[in-house]
């Protein structure tokens, strides 16, 4: 199984959205799943949100996080830039501070770029 370092996933792992998502239940179980590892199941239930029209930068950015631990960087990247072609939103980070959808969009992309940063493991 192949996973992203412990840096990828606090910085990429975008939000909880509790109080601006209108599926704060699935966005949380999302969260939860990629937490506990479970990226496949994260990745449905986000994929289902995008397809039934998301476009809230919590679904978006944790999609990307997903993307991104799962060695598929191009489409982390065309979602992060999503949420920076939209406007920029407040959100709550897993450690309760918040944080702007951009600033933590940035931090996804430079990660992306950044090599050393996703040491992957195939045990």
């Amino acid at each position: 199984m192949r996973i992203g370092t412990a840096a990828l996933l606090g910085s990429a792992l975008a939000v909880m959205g509790i109080a601006s998502s209108a599926n704060a239940q699935q966005v949380e179980y999302a969260h939860a799943a990629i937490t506990a590892g479970h990226l496949s199941s994260a990745e449905r239930t986000l994929e289902r949100e995008t397809r039934a029209g998301s476009r809230e930068p919590e679904v978006l950015l944790n999609l990307a996080a997903v993307y991104a631990m799962t060695q598929r960087p191009s489409a982390a990247r065309d979602l992060y830039q999503r949420v920076l072609d939209a406007k920029d939103t407040s959100l709550v980070m897993p450690s309760s501070q918040v944080a702007g959808s951009h600033d933590v969009a940035r931090r996804g992309l430079r990660l992306l770029e950044q090599p050393s940063s996703v040491q992957l493991t195939a045990r």
